[in-house]
């Protein structure tokens, strides 16, 4: 005779502290001439390189996302009158020390056409809190097939599958205000940036068998 099976879903969910902020940055520069929008956007991503790279290990990685150079034509008519240049450098920056985040963030939008156009906190995909969620998930998929089988006058006898069903999941978004008090010299003041709890999510579908039911 065959053996009973079941099939029950675990999942978990934990709550924790992010390990690193994301930061989009562009870099801009404008002129009638193209020449000098190239010097000038060159001359300014320089700049923002020595001002990222200045704050040492508390940045973990900084990347060129794009580079775009083009023109602005005059009117709306499909024509070739070229009215100006515009060029952008798009950085990627990775933080990990969120003590120098604010001071970083607007020391950055103090720039010269310098935009910081967004700030995402998450966790590294190699950090150990994925693991402790997929544990805990398998192991709430076992809790939850023995409950079954216990309040069927069963008990489990084996596993056939778990399959990995669930992923993480980060929330991108992030709050903030105006510190005063941290004014860097003539510079800007530094942002006093909240890190929002991240919600890191896994979810597995286990397939078991179990004894005959006695309570049927």
């Amino acid at each position: 005779m065959r053996e009973p099976q079941l099939r029950v879903r675990g999942e978990a969910v934990l709550e924790v502290e992010p390990e690193i902020a994301h930061l989009r940055i562009a870099v801009g520069a404008r002129d009638r001439d193209r020449r000098t929008v190239l010097d000038r956007v060159t001359r300014r991503n320089d700049e923002v390189l020595t001002l990222i790279k200045s704050y040492g290990e508390a940045v973990e990685s900084v990347e060129t996302g794009g580079f775009s150079v083009y023109p602005e034509t005059k009117g709306r008519r499909a024509d070739e009158r070229i009215r100006g240049y515009h060029g952008t450098v798009r950085l990627r920056v990775v933080v990990n020390d969120f003590t120098a985040l604010g001071e970083i963030v607007t020391r950055l939008a103090d720039q010269d056409l310098v935009t910081v156009d967004g700030l995402t906190w998450a966790m590294r995909a190699t950090s150990d809190i994925h693991r402790r969620a997929r544990a805990e998930a398998a192991r709430e998929a076992v809790k939850r097939a023995a409950e079954y089988a216990e309040a069927l006058g069963g008990r489990l006898t084996g596993l056939i599958e778990l399959t990995d069903t669930g992923g993480q999941r980060n929330t991108p978004m992030f709050a903030y205000e105006m510190d005063t008090m941290r004014a860097m010299g003539d510079g800007p003041p530094a942002l006093t940036l909240e890190p929002q709890t991240q919600s890191v999510h896994a979810e597995v579908e286990a397939h078991f068998t179990m004894t005959p039911p006695q309570n049927l």
